[in-house]
């Protein structure tokens, strides 16, 4: 059974403009009872996009497990006769981790954890959870019991299973003068894990074990890309914490990514500083970015609006018909309109701020970290990972702005513009082991984030993550000549590039997760790099393979980047 090809243009633009962008299943029919003969559970047949739109499955067989065992059961049926299983949550990826477009599906099993693996339990310092529960339900509970993690990612439709396994991340790092507080972590979500269940082979069958933070093999499914399947995961948690989101967009971006010889009070690092927490959203041929300063407050300050809930940003979440007609013009070809919807698009984020009265809010962590909703604008992103240390934040920022600039410039001039959405940076600590909470605590082999024990200064990331319409004309080659020159700049004492997971990334001219060598060599090397011989890439490789050696959790693409 053949997936269906990528959206059309046309059909891109459809569902671009339309009011409601959630996923929904094209159709779902109970599959015929002799389809799979022994088959341990009820059968479907559901339609799967990803976020972008780019990856669509027309027809592909479905399952629902009610338990952990469930799962061991369909793996075990799946082993016996060649299939595959590709645990399923919300599908809010861009990656082809859980399936690539264009994948023959008539041997995959697509099992959705969403249904009924969703169950959660707050102890006083951790909280266990079944990986098919939404972020969203997850923190709810959480602030209901007082307690919050220091930085989320934006959007809350996702599963914690899809979060953890390609390490998940917000955006904080201490401000100055701010101590960690006890059961959270600057890293990314993936290093909260105290223990873990997953599906393994046991050398006869699969079945389900527990891993603890100590236990070697652990490094390996800290973040394990979907080469696994993890049913429950208990993580520390701490108390939750008042922030205040304080909105500008009255800073010239000039001011904000500049050299840092020049840079000053308005400067990213700058303004970092003050309060450990940023965003920078900026939409190119604008002049001033969209930015997010969070910070701790634990009382309401006198002109912050409080909020109770999450998704404050209305303005953000929904198209309206001048911006449907901008992206029309854009994917049916005439890109020379997109300065204007650039500057139409900031326009809406400064008058929305206003009329919402959003530009200063106050309230529990969730209700000011969360704001990206399904109705928000499908666009792809490219994203990259730069570790390096806090006092070159600035130098980062500033070196990727110009090389950004100069490339969009270039393009412009030749008629060309591949770049309609906005750039968007942040800044987290590392995955460090010490900040699990747990004495001996092993560290994640495949996190973006993983820090370098040869370059103990590098305690910072700064995520670089560059958005697109899909379908935009030579925006693949914009994302593969900005990728070579992120890998080729950040190198040395100075800094060293990963992935980041979920995006685009290993960029050809033609396609993202498409480039042989930086799929079989280049990421390789980037994890390896600074570790200990035995304990890379290729370690967290060779344990994934030995917990499921017929790589029944596994897919084509996987096969090419985790063979």
């Amino acid at each position: 059974m053949e997936s269906s090809s990528h959206l059309s243009r046309r059909g891109l633009l459809a569902a671009a403009g339309a009011a409601a962008l959630t996923w929904l299943p094209a159709f779902r029919v109970p599959a015929r009872a002799d389809t799979l003969p022994g088959f341990p559970l009820p059968l479907y047949r559901q339609a799967y996009q990803n976020w972008s739109e780019e990856i669509t499955i027309a027809d592909a067989l479905t399952c629902a497990p009610n338990t952990p065992a469930d799962v061991v059961a369909v793996a075990n049926w799946a082993q016996a006769n060649g299939y595959r299983v590709r645990p399923k949550g919300m599908g809010h990826n861009w990656s082809p981790i859980l399936v690539p477009n264009g994948a023959n599906v008539g041997k995959v099993i697509l099992v959705d954890t969403t249904q009924h693996l969703t169950s959660v339990s707050v102890g006083s310092a951790t909280v266990t959870a079944q990986t098919g529960v939404t972020m969203d339900a997850l923190l709810a509970t959480l602030e209901s019991a007082g307690l919050g993690f220091t930085a989320i990612p934006a959007p809350g439709d996702i599963t914690l299973g899809g979060v953890l396994a390609i390490n998940a991340h917000g955006s904080a790092i201490p401000a100055q003068g701010e101590s960690r507080l006890a059961g959270t972590s600057y890293g990314s979500l993936s290093n909260l894990i105290r223990s873990l269940t997953a599906v393994v082979w046991n050398g006869s069958a699969f079945t389900l074990r527990t891993f603890t933070r100590t236990d070697p093999a652990m490094k390996a499914f800290l973040a394990h890309l979907g080469r696994a399947f993890v049913t429950e995961v208990t993580l520390e948690v701490g108390a939750n914490q008042r922030l205040r989101c304080q909105s500008r967009y009255d800073i010239q971006a000039t001011d904000v990514f500049a050299a840092p010889a020049t840079a000053g009070s308005n400067s990213f690092a700058s303004l970092l500083n003050g309060c450990g927490r940023i965003e920078v959203i900026w939409f190119p041929f604008t002049t001033v970015p969209w930015i997010k300063l969070w910070s701790l407050s634990p009382t309401k300050p006198l002109l912050s609006k409080q909020v109770t809930a999450p998704y404050n940003y209305t303005f953000a979440n929904f198209i309206n018909q001048q911006q449907s007609d901008y992206i029309e013009q854009i994917v049916g070809g005439n890109v020379s309109v997109t300065p204007t919807f650039e500057n139409l698009e900031m326009s809406i984020v400064g008058s929305g701020l206003i009329t919402t009265g959003t530009w200063d809010v106050w309230g529990w962590s969730k209700n000011t970290l969360l704001y990206v909703q399904p109705t928000t604008l499908r666009i792809v992103e490219a994203g990259f990972a730069v570790l390096t240390a806090r006092a070159n934040i600035q130098r980062v920022v500033s070196e990727f702005y110009a090389q950004y600039v100069s490339r969009v410039n270039a393009y412009k001039a030749q008629g060309q513009y591949p770049m309609n959405g906005p750039v968007e940076i942040r800044v987290t600590g590392l995955d460090q082991p010490a900040e699990s909470g747990v004495s001996g605590a092993v560290s994640p082999q495949l996190s973006s984030v993983r820090p370098r024990p040869d370059h103990p200064e590098w305690d910072v990331c700064v995520w670089l993550d560059m958005g697109t319409i899909p379908g935009t004309p030579q925006c693949n080659a914009f994302y593969r000549e900005m990728e070579q020159w992120i890998f080729s700049n950040y190198t040395g004492s100075y800094a060293t590039v990963r992935p980041e997971w979920s995006k685009a990334w290993a960029i050809t001219n033609s396609a993202a997760w498409a480039d042989t060598t930086m799929l079989t060599s280049t990421i390789r090397n980037a994890v390896n790099a600074g570790q200990a011989a035995g304990d890379g890439f290729d370690a967290a490789r060779t344990t994934l393979n030995g917990y499921d050696p017929y790589r029944v959790f596994s897919n084509t693409f996987l096969d090419t980047l985790l063979p």
